[in-house]
């Protein structure tokens, strides 16, 4: 059963809420998973089923975003996803010290994947095992229109808009159709939102900084890192993790055919064993 409470945490000298939701018995090690940067994104739209299947293996915790679903919006934001996901990052390392987590699996989700990084490297001790999922990140990338799509969003914040961008994330539309839908009307609650709008044109600013991670960077992370990534990925190319899997010395890489960028949503069976093997050490 999953669980949404609101934790605080200090962060840049502020308060910082979390809408967290979790499943799993509480303990010294968690699994931290971190969703991505569509409009309207949250910690279940990601993440519901997963969480709910691992629940009985794992601390499961999905929290939203800063910036994101009923965390908190900043009412001056940094501008730029460099930024804002350096914000982002140190939230939520305070958030695992707030639970009182020892060691933690990192999950990242596209943007997640980035904050997973950037807490590997900020805090390689707390890291346990990172599993990167069609992570942003990696230079010298081509703006794909599925990406640009996303960014320019709130021009026509429409739920026609939406669905015309989700389908973008899947291989194959029509077995995904109802799962678009449900995921239209649930994130439309949110992309109507002031706070909401406003987070989202402060991370996407086009004058704000974006934040690439260089070889020399991912060579000092010594932690064991599946790289798994849709061969089909409109949002963001699969040379994306091949750079990481070339780059990170402890790395390996995974690639799923017919397969967009919604990996844990399109083939969830073969993302749960993917992660279940990285954690538990059998891959």
């Amino acid at each position: 059963m999953i669980t949404s409470t609101d934790v605080s945490v200090k962060a840049r000298g502020g308060e910082l809420t979390f809408r967290l939701h979790e499943t799993g018995e509480r303990g010294p090690e968690a699994v931290l998973f971190l969703h991505g940067s569509g409009p309207g994104a949250t910690g279940l739209s990601n993440w519901e089923q997963t969480i709910t299947d691992l629940g009985h293996r794992y601390w499961c915790l999905a929290p939203d975003q800063i910036g994101f679903g009923d965390s908190t919006h900043p009412l001056d934001p940094p501008r730029g996803m460099g930024p804002f996901n350096d914000l982002r990052a140190e939230a939520l390392l305070a958030l695992l010290d707030a639970l009182g987590v020892e060691k933690a699996h990192l999950i990242g989700n596209s943007m997640g994947g980035q904050l997973a990084l950037l807490m590997t490297l900020a805090r390689p001790d707390l890291v346990g095992k990172v599993l990167l999922m069609g992570s942003g990140g990696a230079p010298d990338m081509p703006v794909s229109p599925g990406l640009k799509h996303l960014r320019e969003f709130y021009a026509s914040p429409s739920a026609e808009n939406l669905r015309g961008l989700l389908n973008e994330f899947v291989y194959d539309l029509e077995p995904m159709r109802g799962t678009v839908d449900r995921v239209v009307a649930e994130r439309m609650e949110y992309v109507n939102r002031e706070d909401v709008r406003r987070s989202h044109k402060a991370s996407f600013d086009p004058d704000g900084p974006r934040r690439f991670f260089t070889p020399e960077e991912l060579a000092a992370i010594p932690h064991e890192v599946l790289c798994v990534h849709g061969r089909d990925d409109r949002i963001i190319p699969v040379a994306a993790s091949r750079y990481f899997a070339d780059h990170l010395p402890n790395a390996n890489l995974y690639v799923i055919g017919q397969c967009g960028h919604w990996t844990q949503i399109e083939h969830p069976e073969t993302f749960e064993k993917l992660l279940v093997g990285l954690i538990d050490g059998r891959i």
